[in-house]
């Protein structure tokens, strides 16, 4: 019984889940509020499944330690992702929607949770500090991701797609792998920076990892039948409605994001600013590495090519942020004046985002 009464969130999500799978057919016939309200009740009941999420990843990370804790919850916010965008694919056509989603991802990553973060953690700490090498490594394999993933696209003709689709496949997995390794084994103390927690509160229960982990699997399952239902409420409120046609991608990036969120901004409000660079660029990162080629060997079994090439303001945009970043993150230290040019960039995107522009 405590544990189901932890769980409270997932309780309420499987009620929300059986409404909507009950009312889902009335809604789309009806519109109106019912259809909005019932996708309002789905959408928080994601939310609150990625919050407990976040917790489960948050105990594994406070027992593993830097780097594994941060690459769990990654982990488990693109499994979310590329659950959610699997299944919103198989609805109405939208070529667009895994390059607006991965874009927008690495705007609430790199823009929003880091601006965020070193926003909170600045004016609290004043200057926090993380480890230089982790910032570079991160940003080096993100350059060349993006680069392959989404600019060079641009210059592939059709009846060559799908030979450079089993390339970017191959070379993002060999990628992330050799990462992976380097993070974990060779290069692990890029990724660590001593600083004082008293994070075992948040661990109180003591209870086995085998739960932690049976639990968050269970809960990306969750996520997914959600996103079922949540793509047919979407697709019959965006047909009739002037929403701009980048919302789908953004929900998408938002509800993955929700887990990294709050972690990210707790760390930077106990000083460890080095977890919070490490969920915002390995979030980034293992997006653009993982959710690509799953994309991609969805568009080649399909046989429909799926457009990855950036818009230009969108690369633009994506330039501004890198400029920034690499600005920012040189130094070893980051703080509140940091953080509001990140935000800045955070809050065009959502401008462009509702003027329809990307």
């Amino acid at each position: 019984m405590k544990f189901i009464k932890s769980e409270t969130f997932i309780v309420l999500a499987l009620i929300g889940l059986a409404l909507g799978l009950s009312l889902e057919h009335r809604a789309v016939e009806q519109g109106g509020w019912l259809l909005w309200g019932l996708m309002g009740i789905v959408l928080l009941a994601i939310i609150g499944v990625a919050l407990r999420i976040a917790h489960h990843a948050e105990v594994l990370a406070l027992r593993l330690g830097e780097p594994y804790g941060t690459l769990i919850l990654t982990l488990a916010a693109v499994s979310v992702e590329v659950v959610i965008l699997a299944v919103l694919l198989q609805g109405a056509p939208n070529p667009t929607l895994a390059r607006d989603t991965v874009f927008a991802a690495v705007m609430f990553d790199i823009n929003g949770i880091l601006g965020m973060a070193a926003i909170l953690g600045g004016l609290k700490h004043g200057s926090t500090q993380y480890n230089l090498d982790s910032a570079n490594s991160f940003i080096a394999m993100l350059l060349v991701a993006i680069g392959i993933g989404m600019f060079v696209p641009d210059f592939v003709p059709d009846a060559k797609w799908q030979i450079y689709s089993v390339f970017s496949i191959g070379i993002m997995s060999v990628m992330y792998m050799a990462f992976l390794r380097l993070q974990t084994v060779e290069h692990r103390q890029f990724f660590e920076f001593d600083t004082a927690t008293d994070d075992e509160a948040h661990d109180a229960m003591h209870s086995p990892n085998a739960l932690h982990s049976g639990v968050m699997l269970a809960s990306v399952v969750l996520v997914g039948v959600l996103s079922e239902v949540l793509s047919v409420l979407l697709d019959a409120g965006l047909s009739d409605s002037n929403l701009p046609k980048a919302i789908p991608a953004v929900l998408v990036a938002l509800l993955s994001a929700c887990p990294e969120i709050l972690t990210a901004l707790k760390a930077a409000l106990q000083d460890r600013m080095q977890t919070t660079v490490n969920i915002a660029l390995g979030a980034s990162l293992a997006t653009v590495l993982l959710t690509l080629p799953v994309i991609e060997a969805v568009a080649l079994f399909n046989g429909d090519r799926i457009v990855m090439a950036l818009t230009p303001l969108q690369a633009g945009l994506l330039l501004l942020t890198f400029l920034t970043v690499m600005n920012n993150l040189h130094d070893g230290e980051t703080n509140a004046i940091e953080g509001i040019s990140h935000f800045a960039l955070f809050a065009a995107f959502i401008a462009l985002v509702m003027m329809g522009l990307i």
